[in-house]
């Protein structure tokens, strides 16, 4: 944090502190950029995410923790997640602004906004190994999972929720996940880095509106599959 006289106090460009004063500077939406809700330490984003959506949604877009205590993937697989090292960022999606045909749908737009946002941010390249998992040299480096909130008696889906666990610095992964597991650095962090990468993903759903937004995400997923023999 820097002072400067007689204008108080900001957030050096340098630091990675994960917030959502860190997050706003790189969003040019006001729309997404007062929704943004980020917490050092959450059981799980989309935990809390579902619960916002269940309470209405409010003006909550963006569920961001530093880290999970409880994080899970499919099947309620457990998803490493320790703190200062990952981006774990939950969307809170209106089916009426999203027109997705099914669930399906939105987990590969979310893979194609993740990808394009590592390639902007990062400069790095990943691939998709269908349906949820984004691979970066042959490992794991990011996992997606897409639940609903549903109107019990119409059997609609009222909200959507996505949820983004991203393997960003250097991390020490538990034997298990030593081989098959990676992030996106081995080194330290730089400056801002996750501040900018959770802008990026709120910037590309943000194109909903854009005309073949649709169709230009679901040729990027496409592009980066994995062939599975």
């Amino acid at each position: 944090i820097r002072a400067v006289q007689n204008r108080g106090y900001a957030l050096m460009p340098q630091n990675d502190i994960l917030s959502a004063e860190g997050i706003r500077p790189y969003l040019n939406d006001p729309s997404v950029s007062s929704g943004i809700a980020v917490y050092d330490s959450l059981a799980s984003t989309n935990r809390t995410a579902k619960e916002i959506a269940s309470e209405g949604g409010g003006k909550i877009f963006a569920v961001i923790a530093d880290g999970q205590t409880d994080g899970k993937g499919r099947a309620k697989k457990p998803f490493f997640s320790p703190p200062k090292s990952g981006l774990y960022l939950s969307l809170i999606l209106s089916p009426e602004r999203y027109a997705f045909e099914n669930l399906t749908d939105v987990t590969v737009v979310a893979a194609a906004a993740v990808c394009l946002s590592i390639q902007k941010v990062c400069g790095i390249e990943t691939a998709v190994k269908p349906v949820n998992d984004i691979f970066k040299d042959g490992k794991k480096v990011c996992g997606i999972l897409t639940e609903a909130v549903v109107d019990l008696e119409g059997g609609t889906a009222e909200w959507i929720v996505v949820g983004i666990g991203l393997n960003v610095g250097a991390s020490a992964f538990p034997p298990e996940l030593k081989n098959i597991a990676c992030s996106l650095y081995d080194t330290p962090l730089a400056g801002g880095i996750r501040n900018r990468l959770a802008a990026e993903i709120l910037h590309q759903f943000g194109r909903a509106a854009e005309k073949d937004f649709f169709e230009t995400m679901k040729q990027e997923y496409q592009k980066r599959l994995i062939v599975i023999r």
